[in-house]
């Protein structure tokens, strides 16, 4: 259980912040960074979920990732190490979850003939930012992953990959099920 009493604690006035495991690293590592943009990729999907009105399977869809995404944190912010006891990780049964939504609400969705631009309803807007986000988490963790003695769970970049192809699939089933999509149109303005 968490419990926060006081918010400040002055600990990180030096540019520093602990991991979860107590050691310290600097505001810009690429850790913190990484779970920093899983973040932000939660407070984009919080404002999605402001646009939902009548999409109460989405909003729930949405508010199960929300908290994934508050695992998939806590997992990045205690770097799995040999010997040491087991914290909390991302499950593949998440990434299936995400797998089972996205063919959910794929279902009714047309073929695309063309790529989506970021647009259409507010929700679908938002959801498009949320993806985009979303791939820069991504794209920090594996270059994390990449790096020597900085592990990173596979479910837990599976899942950030995974939860982009949702976000996108979500945004075309809140634009009138892909029919208000805004559609790229190569060239149009030459």
């Amino acid at each position: 259980m968490v419990v926060l009493n006081r918010i400040y604690t002055r600990t990180g006035d030096d540019g520093t912040t602990a991991l979860g495991t107590g050691e310290r690293r600097p505001k810009y590592d690429l850790r913190v960074g990484a779970y920093g943009t899983v973040d932000e990729t939660n407070a984009a999907i919080g404002v999605v979920r402001l646009h939902l009105s009548g999409a109460p399977d989405l909003d729930g869809m949405l508010g199960r990732i929300q908290n994934d995404l508050f695992d998939l944190g806590a997992d990045l912010a205690v770097p799995q190490r040999e010997g040491k006891a087991e914290r909390l990780r991302v499950l593949t049964s998440q990434v299936a979850r995400l797998e089972n939504e996205i063919d959910s609400l794929n279902a009714g969705l047309p073929d695309l003939t063309s790529f989506v631009l970021p647009g259409g309803t507010p929700a679908a807007a938002y959801l498009h930012l949320a993806r985009t986000i979303c791939r820069r988490a991504e794209r920090m963790m594996v270059e994390l992953a990449a790096r020597p003695g900085e592990p990173v769970s596979e479910a837990a970049v599976r899942y950030m990959n995974r939860l982009s192809d949702f976000l996108f699939v979500a945004s075309r089933f809140m634009n009138a099920m892909g029919a208000g999509d805004v559609l790229w149109v190569p060239g149009q303005n030459r």
